[in-house]
């Protein structure tokens, strides 16, 4: 499993460093978010990591719910991943606090030829919203988020299939929405999933985005150019 170099310690109880999530990011998720860089005071873990090990322990289901309750920084929290065959179960961290609720439902698989293509498809997807889909679906309601103190986090996902006899997952967008209400918006990226020409499932990613304002073209261009730049930098310092 290509996880494994993300976290480290048994199955049900990991730790995940700064370095492993901001690596997850950036290499598997293509998500170059700021409050994933090491150096960040406000660094958290991928929730798209996080995702992830569940999907590796656990298995997918036919109905699956996510909502992030808490976030996973610095220090030396670890994770714990309870034994369990419930329908509904926390992960919590080694500070007590709940850091991720998941609602599963119906038949499961443990099939890694549908796992871990299915991971790697939905995180490459949930990595391209910013700025790409984002953006535009913000200019279009005349508001963007606090250029100089960005806080965009990941709130809730979830999906549904059809069946899981399937092979080769392929994510591919759907109508997003953006619901403004005063300084905060959600932002609903809707996606549908399939395997060859069959729809096998759909779901949504939910983000939050606090301290939002007007939009402005010239500095919103400019945080993206400048977001665009470290991507670049990045993946040009790993194929040197």
């Amino acid at each position: 499993m290509f996880l494994k170099a993300f976290y480290s310690g048994p199955n049900d109880c990991i730790k995940i460093t700064p370095e492993q999530g901001c690596l997850f990011a950036k290499d598997i998720a293509n998500d170059f978010n700021p409050l994933h860089d090491v150096e960040s005071k406000r660094f958290c873990v991928p929730g798209d990591l996080l995702f992830a090990l569940v999907l590796h322990k656990y298995g997918v289901s036919k109905k699956m719910n996510f909502t992030f309750a808490g976030m996973l920084g610095h220090g030396g929290v670890t994770l714990d991943l309870p034994e369990t065959d419930a329908e509904q179960f926390e992960v919590q961290g080694s500070h007590g606090k709940t850091i991720l609720k998941v609602d599963r439902q119906g038949p499961s698989t443990q099939e890694e030829s549908l796992i871990n293509p299915l991971i790697r498809n939905y995180v490459a997807f949930s990595g391209y919203n910013f700025p790409y889909i984002l953006v535009p679906l913000m200019a279009k309601q005349n508001v963007m988020i606090n250029i100089k103190r960005p806080f965009v986090i990941y709130d809730s996902m979830s999906l549904e299939f059809d069946h899981l006899d399937f092979t080769d997952p392929q994510v591919e967008m759907l109508d997003p929405e953006l619901q403004v209400n005063g300084k905060r918006a959600d932002a609903y990226f809707k996606f549908q999933i399939k395997s060859g020409d069959e729809v096998v499932g759909k779901g949504f990613k939910k983000i939050v985005i606090s301290g939002v304002r007007e939009y402005e073209e010239e500095p919103m261009q400019e945080f993206v150019d400048n977001y665009l730049a470290r991507k670049n930098i990045y993946l040009d310092s790993i194929t040197s």
